[in-house]
């Protein structure tokens, strides 16, 4: 990436609306805190965060709602491939983020059942083994500037909340 951070931009990407957590059909796509000295590098970098930021929202939910605590987090797809992307993901919640070397594991999940089924592997343990680990991302940012970043992204999706009426 070319730049170290997005330098104040915040993209809030609700351009259909606003899902989980947040539900909000109304919401729409904003960018927040350009300035004279901003560039496109920083706002393809607040895109970026805004997925972090989102998988993020929906961990918290999913924490508050199980009463438990995330251990670490096991990524995969496309965008995974993103280091920087996987890094800001580990700061942002504060946890391990561990990508496997097969990205597509949902494809890769789906032909793992089809074997078990028709017995080419003998049990779920059998497949576990096969899981193997790419990379892992420990988070290194210092809180303090993760929760400024974080209520940066909570103030833009509040101004993002409601753009359009019925």
């Amino acid at each position: 990436m070319e730049v170290e951070s997005s330098d104040g931009v915040v993209l809030v990407p609700a351009f259909t609306g606003l899902g989980a957590p947040h539900w909000d059909p109304y919401a729409r796509g904003t960018i927040f805190g350009l300035t004279r000295g901003s560039t496109k590098a920083h706002i393809a970098r607040a895109a970026l965060e805004s997925i972090a930021f989102q998988v993020a929202d929906v961990i918290r939910a999913m924490e508050k709602d199980a009463s438990i605590s995330l251990a670490e987090l096991r990524v995969d797809g496309g965008a995974s491939a993103n280091d920087l992307l996987m890094q800001f993901q580990a700061d942002v919640l504060q946890t391990h983020v561990i990508r496997p070397k097969i990205l597509e594991t949902t494809a890769l999940g789906a032909a793992y059942l089809a074997g078990l089924g028709v017995g080419f592997w003998s049990s779920i343990s059998e497949v576990t083994q096969l899981w193997k680990k790419e990379a892992e991302f420990n988070h290194a940012a210092p809180s303090d500037e993760m929760k400024g970043l974080l209520l940066n992204w909570q103030k833009a999706l509040d101004r993002s909340a409601g753009w359009i009426s019925e």
